[in-house]
């Protein structure tokens, strides 16, 4: 298992990549296990709470 500190980050007030803990946690949205992906963060993010929000939505 890779630890945390291994993986790729998006860093939500620059937009950037990070490798490991480069920036304040309040900052960085992740982990993430490829470059590639953690750049998506943003749309993984958007998907993820559209999700939660149906979830909710049908519990109600």
């Amino acid at each position: 298992m890779t630890s945390d500190s291994e993986k790729y980050w998006y860093n939500m007030t620059t937009g950037e990549v990070e490798f490991g803990y480069a920036s304040p946690a309040i900052d960085r949205a992740g982990p993430f296990d490829t470059a590639e992906e953690a750049a998506r963060a943003p749309e993984i993010l958007r998907e993820r709470a559209r999700a939660w929000a149906e979830e909710d939505a049908q519990e109600d």
